[in-house]
């Protein structure tokens, strides 16, 4: 019998590459198996016209009510702008201790910021909050380890300032 996996399922085009990093990351991370799937879903009804953004709340039930068999959590990855009612923006979200989460790659790109552009910074970023995600799927709630990837981030630089792994705390929390 095989180990249960986490899935990543893409919606829309990402760089295979940059998939596969991140898949690597997340393998690395939590010590399971992880399936890469390609989604595919009109966007357009989770558009909010007002905002001109995303629904966070709506595309993380989309998620939620994909199941695999042999998947243990899920995340969809999306590239668009993302928010919920009460906050601005977000990078992504999770049910705490369920199955499924989201992450955008909307915002972690520096030109967005006036800055150069750095292929290594956005994946970073990305992977980061792939890690964050699951963390909260597994149960893990926000750590105030200044370094811990499960630290809340409100903005990029918080993310640039965070390691890519959990901290000692969190780990032993999840059994790893």
């Amino acid at each position: 019998m095989s180990l249960p996996n986490i899935t990543l399922i893409s919606f829309g085009y990402f760089e295979k590459e940059l998939l596969e990093n991140t898949a690597e990351a997340v393998k690395n991370e939590f010590r399971c198996s992880v399936n890469i799937k390609e989604g595919h879903v009109d966007l357009s009804e989770f558009f909010d016209q007002s905002r001109r953004q995303y629904n966070g709340n709506s595309l993380l039930k989309l998620v939620d009510s994909m199941s695999f068999s042999d998947s243990l959590k899920t995340l969809g990855l999306f590239n668009v702008d993302l928010f919920i009612p009460i906050l601005t923006f977000i990078f992504g979200q999770a049910f705490l201790g369920g199955r499924s989460g989201i992450a955008s790659l909307y915002r972690f790109n520096n030109e967005r910021y006036g800055m150069t552009g750095d292929n290594q910074f956005l994946l970073d970023r990305f992977k980061k909050e792939v890690i964050h995600e699951l963390g909260h799927t597994f149960g893990l709630i926000h750590c105030r380890n200044q370094a811990c990837v499960m630290r809340s981030s409100t903005y990029v630089e918080d993310i640039d300032q965070k390691n890519l792994q959990l901290c000692t705390n969190c780990r032993a929390e999840l059994g790893l």
